[in-house]
């Protein structure tokens, strides 16, 4: 049966795009927000969505989450529709057919990924039980307390022997006034010296079995674990090998590839984990499979937030980089899609402002949508405009960034030494720093910290996650100035500086819980993002006078 879904409102009045959606930064069409509107309704129509149309086991015990993704579509006939995705998938057969289905299914009972996962599986389990043995546990702390008691032994007699070498020295000093006495002990000593050592090797090899006879069982099982580790990862990459094979992707031209032939010249040149799992590929295959002309699609987020990430129920997002990306520059070939906006150069025809200058110094209000220093592919940007404006400057010249989509003051060195003096004050954090924002959101608390420690995305650059293990230490102040119409405008006290660090901390639920008004990252798209770097503190890097600098927030 089709998955074409009709829309339920009426659409008659509205205009069709004239190209297909980029999928990595895009406003969704109008009949994108319908249809995802409309999904969103389904969804609701369930007592519990995320068991009862089977996306997760009944003791799920994680986030209830999931990103969604329409793809509106006209079939042969001229009618439009849409179909609908989620991401991921359901560990076993769909069941449901109001979201189309896999790329390729994995789960057939009697497919090789089911028939090898149940090898995988044993495997694992022998492992654990392996690894698990009461009797190899007590007797791996038998034997390592031997090896560690063995040591002991062997050093006691190394210190002992050192002794006997410093004795014999010193012996001989005594004698050097007498050559015949002094010839006598040196081949005394040296028969001394050779018999210890010998008998040091023999002492060595007497533990050494002694230890080997007790651990006989843990260096056999130990062996043992590490053959069947081995083998499991052989099953497991010939498997997902096999796996990316079978996933063979279309685009509106009618070619195919697989997963392992677009990602060869991808780094590392593997398909990613659930490469093809995503909403955005389901949709377009299934579109090409059934002759359906692609015209516009949107994805959205659904529900709780996972702990790591920000995402805001109901708020569209791009697709993904590492995953997407790749297949996606293969899908859509064909279609005629949106430029890229992100090739276009946002500082075009904007000015920046000179708040103070000196022949070591110079203070700027950097405009919004304007880059800090040159970006892959657009050069311009403040790094650009400063060298041009000072020729005759020396060494990096810039100091800190800005967002390119946040304003306010930064700080330009015009000189190697002093880039260096100022430098050393932004590692220290003598820096003082305020930037003022408006919140999408009302804000509870007056004032106080937030501490969620951040690190990059690696698979969605340049999305920021929190991440207590493995992210950088990142610490803001924040207070309330004016709750007004829904927004909070807050002033911001950065005590690190890291990537993304007020956006995150702004929009995260252990944050603030509300993301800055215009963020298209984190929050929703708008005319700018109210994000602006009001006031910064130095010390002058020459006079050493301490210098505050001031650009009032434009909004």
């Amino acid at each position: 049966m089709s998955l074409v879904h009709r829309f339920s409102k009426d659409i008659s009045g509205i205009e069709l795009p004239d190209r297909f959606t980029f999928p990595f930064y895009y406003k969704p069409h109008e009949l994108a927000s319908i249809a995802s509107q409309e999904l969103q309704e389904y969804l609701e129509s369930f007592d519990n969505w995320f068991f009862d149309l089977n996306l997760g086991p009944k003791n799920y015990k994680h986030h209830l989450g999931k990103m969604f993704g329409v793809l509106v579509v006209r079939d042969s006939q001229g009618e439009l529709g849409y179909l609908t995705a989620f991401s991921g998938v359901i560990t076993g057969e769909q069941e449901n057919n109001y979201f189309v289905p896999l790329v390729y299914n994995m789960f057939e009972t009697t497919g090789r990924y089911a028939i090898e996962s149940k090898e995988l599986a044993f495997i694992n389990d022998r492992i654990y039980e392996l690894e698990h043995d009461e009797k190899f546990l007590s007797q791996k702390i038998k034997y390592h307390k031997i090896l560690e008691e063995n040591e002991e032994k062997i050093q006691a007699q190394i210190a002992k022997h050192k002794k006997q070498k410093q004795a014999r020295k010193e012996s001989r000093n005594l004698a050097l006034g007498q050559p015949e006495d002094l010839e006598k002990l040196r081949k005394k000593h040296h028969d001394q010296s050779m018999k210890e050592k010998f008998l040091l090797r023999e002492y060595r090899a007497y533990l050494e079995e002694k230890a080997t006879k007790a651990g006989s069982l843990v260096t056999n099982q130990e062996k043992e674990i590490s053959r069947l580790k081995s083998l499991r990862k052989e099953k497991s990459n010939e498997l997902q090998s096999f796996i990316f094979e079978q996933y063979n992707f279309l685009n509106a031209k009618g070619e195919s590839r697989t997963a392992l032939d677009i990602f060869k010249n991808v780094s590392p040149f593997f398909p990613p984990s659930g490469t093809g799992d995503c909403c955005a590929p389901k949709l377009l295959q299934y579109a090409y499979l059934n002759k359906l002309e692609p015209i516009c699609m949107a994805e959205f987020w659904y529900g709780k937030s996972p702990p790591s990430q920000v995402r805001k129920h109901g708020n569209f997002y791009p697709a993904c980089r590492s995953k997407c990306e790749p297949l996606l520059l293969h899908m859509l070939q064909g279609l005629q899609v949106d430029e890229n906006p992100m090739l276009q150069n946002p500082a075009i025809g904007k000015v920046i402002d000179i708040l103070y200058e000196d022949e070591y110094i110079v203070v700027i209000n950097k405009p919004a949508e304007f880059l800090s220093v040159r970006g892959k592919n657009i050069s311009d940007s403040v790094e650009e405009r400063m060298r041009a404006r000072y020729p005759n400057a020396t060494g990096p010249m810039i100091l800190h960034r800005l967002d390119m989509s946040t304003s306010g003051i930064m700080i330009i060195a015009l000189d190697k030494k002093g880039h260096k003096r100022l430098q050393e004050q932004f590692i220290t954090r003598t820096v003082s720093k305020k930037y003022t924002a408006v919140l999408d959101g009302i804000v509870q608390k007056q004032d106080g910290f937030i501490s969620l420690p951040l690190r990059v995305d690696l698979d969605n650059r340049p999305y920021q996650l929190v991440d207590p293990i493995h992210g950088k230490n990142a610490r803001t102040k924040f207070e309330v100035i004016e709750v007004k119409n829904g927004y909070t405008k807050v002033n911001f006290y950065p005590i690190t500086g890291r990537t993304h660090q007020l956006r995150v901390h702004a929009a995260h639920h252990e944050g603030l819980n509300a993301p800055i008004k215009g963020d298209d990252l984190y929050g929703t798209k708008q005319d700018r993002l109210y994000l602006h770097a009001q006031e910064l503190t130095i010390v002058h890097p020459y006079t050493k006078e301490k210098m505050t600098f001031e650009a009032p927030s434009p909004f």
